[in-house]
């Protein structure tokens, strides 16, 4: 998978939580996701499809996506509510859109977010496209931006 791919991604990660959240996180390195269904226990989904196809997932743990989201909303969880569970979608649904800026030579559709919680569950990734995971530290915890894309058959 191409850089041009992954950059957007990161780039619009970071906006997210400095913008959004106000701090700072830091990205440590990307590297090929080996089983490509090892998430952690929250993700938000996004598909991508049109010249280029695939999918973003944004992946927390619990206490991570609870603190997540209370940043974003101001309020404190202490449970996985439904609450949560939308802002983490609509987390990924930002950041989709905002890296989606920079991917408009392809004219890519985003799909309407989902999120999946559990201990072991499998996304429908690209075939043949290896899954980039980036992972970030931030003071709220730990999680990682996970892309997979391939430039769609003409």
């Amino acid at each position: 998978m191409k850089a041009k791919y992954i950059n957007p991604f990161l780039v619009a990660s970071m906006n997210l939580f400095r913008e959004y959240l106000g701090i700072k996180v830091r990205n440590l390195n990307p590297f090929v996701l080996e089983d490509p269904q090892a998430l952690s226990e929250v993700s938000g989904i996004i598909g991508l499809a049109g010249e280029t196809a695939g999918a973003v997932v944004l992946s927390f743990s619990r206490e991570t996506a609870m603190n997540v989201v209370g940043r974003l909303s101001g309020k404190s969880y202490t449970v996985l509510s439904n609450e949560v569970l939308d802002g983490v979608g609509e987390l990924v649904n930002i950041i989709a859109g905002n890296a989606k800026k920079d991917l408009e030579e392809f004219r890519i559709v985003i799909s309407l977010p989902g999120v999946i919680v559990g201990e072991s569950y499998k996304i429908k990734w690209p075939q043949g496209v290896p899954v980039i995971s980036i992972p970030f530290e931030s003071e709220l915890g730990p999680f990682t931006v996970n892309v997979s894309l391939k430039d769609a058959a003409p």
